[in-house]
């Protein structure tokens, strides 16, 4: 499942190439055709993260909300700005040119284009965003509608702080904290519930409650609030990180070739995630994998007490 860097760099490519252009609105597949119909040939005034939902405003008001799930993914084809500017990140857009094509969804990928543009749909294509020069092609999501302003600015309010959509870090963290600390639920399952924090998925679940060496099975009324407070630092740190790089990068005892290393090769970019029965790297003690909200939960049994 895309996690909440994926869908802020989604929405920074949607800014840079899309954003003020007057689009054609179309739904190759027909699943959505009267939603396409409603922002057809209107101009696109921003898109907006918030957590793991994409929030894309529309001239008229008219909000094109959209959940990529477990599956969802976004393809871009065109000229496209490069996400990082003087620098390197995985899936870099590299320099803008016309055929360029790359998917945007748990990972970033360059795939196939052909020599026309724009590219007839391939699969499934719920939604097509085209300008005469950017091409975005929506497939698979978990949630695709349009809605009015009231309603998008309710599907906002039910989400948990986003460290990456806010002015005051503080106070969106205050938040998080307190209904992290407010609930007898464990702490594992809290930090996947979109309505406490948002954006935060399976990696990142097991990556901060392993480097805040925090037992996942703490009901988050027994987590202390300097340590809930540490969960929301880090996650601030580790999500910006990720939207720079496109990838999740969590070990801090990298040097800096090893660094370099983990672009190529995911292995060496976690504490626990995927590695379970394996040494933990810290304790050497076998990372345990369970299930926890409905999700594969990692973990070391000595480190996290």
């Amino acid at each position: 499942m895309p996690e909440g860097h994926t869908v802020h760099r989604i929405a920074r490519q949607l800014t840079q190439d899309l954003v003020g252009r007057r689009l054609a609105v179309s739904s190759p597949q027909g699943r959505f055709a009267a939603g396409a119909a409603r922002i057809d040939g209107q101009v696109l005034v921003a898109a907006d993260a918030v957590g793991k939902q994409l929030f894309c405003t529309f001239e008229s008001g008219d909000v094109l909300r959209v959940h990529l799930g477990l599956y969802g993914a976004w393809d871009f084809y065109g000229s496209l700005t490069p996400l990082v500017q003087g620098g390197y990140s995985a899936g870099s857009m590299g320099a803008p040119r016309l055929r360029r094509a790359v998917r945007m969804g748990e990972g970033e990928r360059d795939v196939p284009v052909g020599e026309v543009f724009p590219p007839e749909p391939v699969g499934q294509v719920r939604v097509r965003l085209a300008s005469d020069a950017t091409v975005a092609d929506l497939r698979g999501p978990s949630a695709c509608e349009v809605l009015d302003p009231a309603g998008a600015a309710a599907a906002i309010e039910r989400l948990g702080p986003d460290p990456a959509s806010t002015d005051d870090l503080a106070a969106a963290g205050d938040v998080m904290v307190h209904r992290l600390t407010s609930r007898n639920v464990a702490v594992g399952q809290l930090l996947m519930d979109q309505t406490v924090v948002a954006g935060i998925g399976n990696i990142y679940r097991a990556e901060l409650l392993f480097r805040a060496r925090l037992d996942p099975h703490t009901p988050g009324r027994r987590v202390p609030t300097d340590v809930a407070r540490v969960l929301w630092d880090d996650w601030a740190v580790l999500l910006a990180d990720g939207i720079e790089r496109g990838f999740i990068l969590t070990r801090e005892d990298l040097a800096e070739a090893q660094r370099e290393e983990a672009v190529a090769d995911s292995t060496l970019r976690h504490w626990v995630y995927h590695r379970a029965g394996e040494p933990c790297l810290v304790s050497g003690t076998p990372v345990v994998v369970e299930d926890m909200a409905t999700r594969k939960l990692y973990w070391c049994p000595t480190c996290q007490v």
